[in-house]
């Protein structure tokens, strides 16, 4: 016999509350509850949001406690669009900045604060804005679930960088200069003092490319590596895995993060660098994530670990090539496919390419290949797991805004698995070693950025898959690289072409 159920009657007040939670207007609430009371809790009474411009730097601003509940949680805050790299014309500057709760933290490098990062948002249409990198890389996760390929991505970038002690550059239309200098840097080797002027110099300095898991005292950055590590442990909640000084000298070094999905590992990368950079401005030290600050020295890079997973299932693991699966070589097949074109993103700077060139240990052969760091695409086989099958695509550099560039890998695979595309022989030799002949046989990443730019002006449809990248984003994109960054370097006057040409 069934047993009639009776109608469930709310008094007034729990009516309107059942109302806001299904609205959201309650979630909204707790959220905002909840950063106050993290607010409090640690006496804290800024509230500083930030987000990333569309090179891949972030911006910020500060509201006091006082400004902070629901609507603002909700609804945001409003800031002039005109004003950020790569965002709005003037004649629509008004947007929203809208805090992620989710991602809040005290900040360790300024008094009573608490940082959020945030999204952008329209304020005319409400909705979620299109050249805003962090909706970008959301709209690509959901991409990769509406495909039924698999329901998470999983990214693990290694992000090297210098410690310099002193930087200085400048250009004007007679002269123009740079000058990095590092207590370590090998060129100091005959000055009689370290740069104090008042330590005698005591000679133990990595050479050039040999800078690789030296021991103290050669290696004379570990206990500001550390320190660096504890602040991305504890004040940003980084799971990090290890740190080490790297191959050039001068002070090369490199604290990798564990893999996460894209989104949660895009925000991890711009954590990563705010704090790697204070905690260096602490001791007086200064940090670059140019690709090629030194010439005649390894350059810096990011090697970026991806796979796919559904319903907790890696899905790079099987029998072919290097213990991958078809799904994994056809994925790979799409970063080789649209290599060029990624690289836009992936190396974004006139000075990228300066890194990538042979003999520096930074790919330039579109390529295949198990264990070998020579190859682009390198699969790692320090272990059998399959849940750590992945591929290891190596040309990619810390100047690129990680949400675009996880984005646009995710979709050049993608589009791999969806096509079947080859990824080709895989290449065992030593790719630095051939000879120019031999190289042109292979297909190359970009020589130039320019050249980079134009790939993607050609082959970019597979970024509008879903609506993850748009035309608009893609246009902008290239307009602003070859206005900002292609055309002042192209017009300048180098330094060394004085060497070169002054009497020729």
């Amino acid at each position: 016999m069934f047993r009639q159920i009776e109608p469930l009657i709310l008094p007034p007040r729990k009516i309107d509350e059942t109302k806001r939670e299904l609205s959201g207007e309650t979630h909204m609430e707790n959220e905002a509850a909840e950063i106050l009371k993290l607010m409090k809790d640690n006496g804290c009474d800024i509230l500083d949001l930030k987000f990333t411009d569309l090179p891949g730097a972030w911006q910020h601003f500060s509201v006091p406690i006082g400004q902070i509940d629901d609507a603002l949680i909700s609804k945001g805050v409003g800031f002039d669009g005109s004003s950020i790299r790569g965002f709005q014309s003037i004649d629509e500057s008004d947007m929203l900045i809208v805090p992620d709760p989710q991602t809040a933290k005290v900040d360790p490098f300024f008094n009573s604060t608490v940082t959020c990062i945030a999204d952008i948002r329209d304020p005319i249409s409400n909705e979620s804005y299109s050249r805003d990198p962090r909706n970008i890389a959301k709209k690509a996760e959901e991409y990769l679930k509406s495909t039924g390929i698999g329901d998470t991505s999983f990214w693990g970038p290694e992000v090297e960088f210098f410690i310099f002690d002193s930087v200085q550059f400048d250009y004007g239309s007679n002269f123009g200069f740079h000058k990095v200098d590092s207590d370590e840097g090998i060129w100091n080797s005959g000055e009689p003092y370290m740069l104090d002027g008042e330590t005698i110099n005591k000679g133990y300095r990595p050479r050039h490319k040999e800078g690789y898991f030296p021991a103290s005292p050669t290696d004379t950055g570990q206990d500001l590596r550390s320190e660096m590590v504890r602040s991305l442990v504890n004040d940003f909640g980084l799971t990090i895995e290890a740190q080490h000084h790297e191959v050039a000298t001068g002070g090369q070094a490199e604290i990798d993060m564990k893999y996460d999905t894209l989104l949660t590992t895009a925000d991890s990368v711009m954590m990563y660098k705010y704090a790697v950079r204070n905690v260096a401005k602490r001791h007086g030290k200064v940090v670059t994530f140019m690709p090629k600050p030194l010439f005649n020295d390894n350059g810096t890079g990011m090697h970026t670990h991806q796979s796919i997973w559904k319903d907790g299932v890696p899905l790079f693991a099987g029998d072919g090539y290097a213990g991958l699966s078809d799904m994994a070589l056809n994925y790979i097949g799409g970063l080789i496919k649209h290599g060029k074109s990624l690289m836009a993103l992936a190396a974004p700077t006139t000075n990228s390419y300066k890194r990538l060139t042979p003999g520096f240990e930074a790919p330039t052969i579109l390529a295949l290949s198990a264990r070998n760091r020579s190859a682009a695409c390198r699969i790692p086989m320090y272990f059998d797991d399959p849940k750590a099958k992945r591929v290891e695509f190596r040309s990619a550099d810390p100047t690129c805004n990680p949400y675009l560039t996880f984005s646009a890998m995710l979709m050049a695979g993608l589009d791999g698995i969806e096509n079947g595309y080859d990824p080709g022989e895989p290449l065992q030799q030593d790719l630095f070693e051939l000879s120019a002949e031999e190289t042109a046989a292979f297909p190359q990443v970009p020589s130039s950025l320019e050249e980079a730019l134009s790939a993607l002006e050609e082959d970019h449809a597979y970024l509008l898959k879903g609506g993850v990248f748009t035309e608009d984003v893609i246009e902008n994109w290239i307009s602003f690289k070859r206005e900002n960054d292609v055309d002042p370097v192209r017009l300048r006057p180098h330094p060394y072409e004085f060497y070169l040409t002054f009497d020729a």
